[in-house]
């Protein structure tokens, strides 16, 4: 029989240290494989993407990124990385609204007894129960794991770049290219999505563009030939979003521009 494996992820090393040795009281009852620890929710993407656990006892609030967004991103990788069954662990019950609307396994309130985590295991099974995957994207979009970063595949690894730092998104054909100052990656999401998830941060400019609100350094026109009826040639005017820091340039639609003129004045 296959023992689950488990990664605990807490901030704080004596946290880690005394779920470690909970979970050697409880190795009888509830047979498992600890295959290690993370301090932050960063590491704990590298390790998840390297060891594949079965269930993740993750801490909810960690300095960089949340638990809960930590969730958000494994569910956007589901089709690369297998969907551990997440138990958040943390000492504020505040949070236990949240943890279940991203459907959780269990909620586990520090200090954890062993009994209470040998139930939390037992509810696993054999992944019974698991992570939707529709569930976390659309508590992001509700605002219940406002996500900080990005989190972008790339050779085989999951890089985090935030949001903080992104210029503008453009789709193009099945992909999302994000732009920073200092270089592009793509995105596997959804345009619609991302704008309705982060419109306070970002405004759309064109049916295939979104861009950082505060990147928008002005606006400028730009003049285009094209064909008219009988092969006569006709100029024609449009707008252009003027890109902070950037040589770019990008379009604005007829539908977009009273909103982006709104936002230049």
């Amino acid at each position: 029989m296959k023992l689950p494996k488990i990664l605990i992820v807490d901030d704080e090393m004596p946290a880690r240290q005394r779920m470690a040795m909970l979970l050697s009281d409880i190795q009888a009852d509830s047979p498992h494989v600890l295959i290690g620890e993370a301090d932050s929710a960063v590491a704990a993407l590298e390790k998840i993407a390297d060891e594949h656990p079965d269930i993740v006892l993750l801490d909810v609030q960690m300095p960089g990124m949340t638990g809960i967004e930590l969730a958000q991103h494994l569910s956007s990788r589901q089709a690369v990385f297998p969907m551990p069954a997440i138990i958040f662990v943390t000492a504020f019950d505040e949070f236990a609204v949240k943890a279940f609307d991203v459907h959780a396994i269990d909620y586990l309130l520090k200090p954890v007894r062993a009994g209470r985590l040998a139930d939390a295991l037992k509810r696993v099974g054999s992944r019974a129960g698991a992570v939707p995957a529709a569930g976390l994207p659309q508590a992001a979009a509700s605002g219940l794991a406002k996500r900080r970063h990005f989190s972008v595949l790339e050779r085989g690894r999951i890089l985090l770049v935030p949001v903080a730092e992104v210029l503008f998104l453009k789709a193009e054909q099945k992909y999302l290219t994000l732009h920073t100052a200092q270089r592009d990656y793509l995105l596997e999401e959804s345009l619609i999505s991302l704008e309705e998830e982060l419109g306070a941060l970002f405004v759309r400019v064109h049916r295939n563009a979104l861009v950082a609100r505060a990147a928008i350094a002005g606006v400028e026109r730009a003049t285009h030939i094209v064909d008219a009826d009988g092969g006569h040639e006709k100029i024609s005017e449009s707008w252009q979003v003027i890109v902070a820091g950037t040589n770019e340039r990008l379009p604005i639609s007829r539908r977009q521009w009273p909103i982006i003129k709104g936002l230049v004045r």
